[in-house]
């Protein structure tokens, strides 16, 4: 068994019960693959600077690490931003562990990892982020000793009300979270502007191509140029510039919105869903999805790309699949005429689909993981047999995975991607859902190191990928009048959400993934934001409102699309200030 000390300082309201408040939080294991555990909170010391014992339980005697949502303060004690953060991975032993003295310690080392994959380690001693490292590091040591200093030996029993660290300890650890998650913030900007310009140069794409031509085709020179050059990047090296879409629900079209869509995308995403394709069994609705695709194609001349066509969250689906659910073989048939009679019908009009979405979470239809890869290799043949020259994606939702730490049925999502490359499924790209901000298990907020380093864990896959659903609202959730569960608060990064934090967020994660080489275009979720939106939905992070005024991150958005037009980063655009509506 692991366990945590966690002190109160003020900063995160505690329980009702007093305690820690513990939220997305689960055990992972090697690769950062989330373990079943029960964690739970025992109580040591109430009050402002009160204490609570995490304790941790697993199947295994493995070495496993803690992954939860933790306030990073900055200089004053104030909260800077609050999201999910996680330890090295711990052995089991009595004594507790320090909890913010093992973030503290997992970041760094995240912080050291990342400046040897990306190749900075040159970085002048006087460079910002360094110097800021090098605070963080000073503070971290000067927590270890304190944390020497309070003593307490390691056969105190913390659960009888005995606390083996001093307060003090916890004030260091916390600063030296706070400053190492800036710098490594920091750091992945600068690489991002760094590989951003290489890779609109076209530096990358030439010294992939130099690397790729046979032995004798070029010098030994130019052979150690080009891995010069390709040093610190991972991945395929796709010779074209990210593209920048927008999904947009059918159910609302209009002059406004079309003069939206056109002034911030490269291309449009049609949702799809199934319940709103064939609300009926048997009979469709395609007439919503028909007119924004004729304008899109006649007037826009915008490429499109459909899907998902198979997404079995809840609101996805309609009701009369629910009656199949257990009978695997008609479930299979229905989703093969589903899939024919989509991809017959618009086949002439979308270029690339997405053919499935999150079938790895299971977390609505009991899928076995035979049934998974077989639906997925199914809807795949079926769309490559209907329209060879479309192009295939398939999409993986949550993709830190920590939907794995809590079902017996799903697959982790790098093991689900990798074993539909093993298959010959052979996706022209894989799809990634990446939405911060939301009141439920895999939207919870996280900062923009962890975020870089999860596009480069899947860029291993060696196949493009398409940042398919990205977003974060521009106003927090009230969870309690929208019948969400209080406990999957899902933080805010660097301030609480707003129109502002929205467009900050948006500016330097799309800048950050825009300049992943592989990365091959990047789709914000929702154009416009409904006054009562679905269970699948994401809450307000449209770049329209309900009542149809644009939000400043509309106008941000066609900014980083007219940037990267003229091959600038989006991470050197100035703060805008909010603005009128179309």
């Amino acid at each position: 068994m692991l366990s945590f000390v966690a002190f109160h300082d003020g900063v995160e309201p505690a329980t009702e019960q007093g305690g820690w408040p513990l939220r997305h939080a689960h055990m992972f294991g090697a690769d950062d693959v989330p373990v079943q555990s029960d964690i739970r909170v025992a109580e040591v010391r109430k009050g402002r600077g009160g204490v609570s014992l995490i304790r941790c339980e697993k199947r295994s005697g493995e070495s496993a690490g803690l992954s939860l949502q933790f306030p990073v303060t900055i200089e004053g004690g104030s909260v800077g931003s609050v999201v999910i953060l996680q330890t090295c991975l711990l052995p089991e032993r009595e004594r507790p562990y320090l909890l913010s003295l093992e973030l503290a310690r997992h970041r760094l080392m995240l912080v050291l990892n990342k400046l040897e994959d990306w190749a900075m380690f040159d970085l002048p001693a006087n460079d910002p982020a360094m110097q800021m490292f090098e605070q963080a590091r000073r503070a971290f040591t000067e927590a270890l000793v304190a944390h020497a200093e309070g003593g307490g030996g390691g056969g105190r029993n913390a659960g009888a009300g005995e606390v083996p660290y001093t307060a003090e300890a916890d004030r260091l650890a916390r600063r030296a979270l706070a400053l190492a998650v800036t710098a490594g913030e920091m750091l992945t900007q600068a690489q991002a502007r760094a590989q951003f310009a290489k890779r609109m140069s076209g530096e990358l794409a030439s010294a992939a191509a130099r690397i790729a031509a046979p032995p004798n085709a070029i010098t030994n020179h130019e052979a150690a140029e080009s891995r010069s050059a390709l040093l610190g990047t991972v991945g395929v090296i796709l010779p074209t510039p990210p593209q920048i879409g927008v999904s947009i629900n059918p159910e609302v079209f209009g002059p406004a919105m079309q003069k939206a869509v056109a002034l911030c995308a490269d291309f449009v995403c049609m949702p799809m869903r199934w319940v709103d394709m064939e609300p009926t069994e048997g009979k469709y609705l395609f007439g919503k999805t028909d007119r924004w695709i004729e304008w899109a194609v006649r007037q826009a001349r915008l490429p499109i790309v459909g899907g998902p066509i198979v997404d079995f969250r809840k609101g996805c689906v309609p009701e009369w699949l629910y009656i199949w659910e257990h009978d695997y073989e008609t479930l299979r048939e229905l989703v093969y005429e589903h899939v024919k009679n989509l991809v017959t019908r618009y086949r002439r009009t979308v270029g690339t689909w997405t053919v499935v979405s999150g079938l790895h979470v299971a977390s609505n239809f009991a899928l076995s993981f035979e049934q998974v890869m077989d639906l997925t290799r199914l809807v795949v043949m079926v769309v490559r047999k209907l329209q060879p020259g479309a192009k295939v994606q398939v999409q993986i939702d949550q993709p830190w995975g920590e939907y794995f730490a809590d079902s017996t049925r799903a697959v982790p999502p790098l093991m689900y991607a990798e074993m539909v490359g093993q298959a010959g499924v052979n996706p022209d790209l894989f799809a990634l859902r990446v939405e911060m901000g939301q009141p439920e298990q895999g939207r919870g907020t996280r900062d923009l190191m962890a975020f870089s380093a999860m596009l480069d864990r899947f860029a291993a896959l060696e196949k493009p990928l398409s940042i398919a659903a990205i977003s974060a609202p521009s106003r927090p959730a009230d969870a309690d009048s929208m019948g969400l569960d209080a406990q999957m608060d899902p933080g805010y990064w660097r301030a609480p959400w707003s129109p502002q934090t929205q467009v900050e967020w948006m500016t330097a994660f799309l800048g950050v993934a825009a300049s992943k080489p592989y990365v091959h275009s990047v789709c914000w979720h929702e154009l416009y934001e409904p006054a009562k939106p679905a269970p699948a939905d994401s809450k307000f992070d449209g770049l329209v409102d309900a009542s149809g005024h644009s939000k400043p991150s509309l106008w941000r958005l066609a900014e980083i699309r007219q940037a990267m037009r003229n091959r600038q980063s989006p991470l050197g655009l100035p703060a805008m200030p909010a603005v009128g509506s179309l």
